[in-house]
């Protein structure tokens, strides 16, 4: 392969190579709580929108809840395996 800005793409970073498993959940657990937030602004836009009959068929506040619950859920297991250590 020849060397270039792609070699360097290819190595993952050493801190999520050798990352516990407490680590990993914490870091789903953020992404999930960012998709969260994600849900809110767009139920918030949706909420706010000019035209009444363009309501749009993705029901926000049911994946917010969905996305929370999985994010308190990873989040509580990181925090006892980084606690356990």
């Amino acid at each position: 392969m020849p060397p270039g800005i792609a070699r360097g793409m290819l190595q993952e970073p050493d801190s999520l190579r050798f990352a516990s498993e407490a680590t990993i959940a914490g870091l789903w657990g953020m992404g999930c709580f960012l998709a969260a937030g994600f849900t809110i602004w767009a139920d918030h836009r949706r909420a706010r929108r000019r035209d009444v009959d363009r309501a749009g068929w993705v029901p926000w506040p049911k994946l917010f809840f969905a996305f929370t619950l999985v994010g308190v859920v990873l989040m509580t297991m990181a925090l006892k395996g980084w606690v356990s250590r």
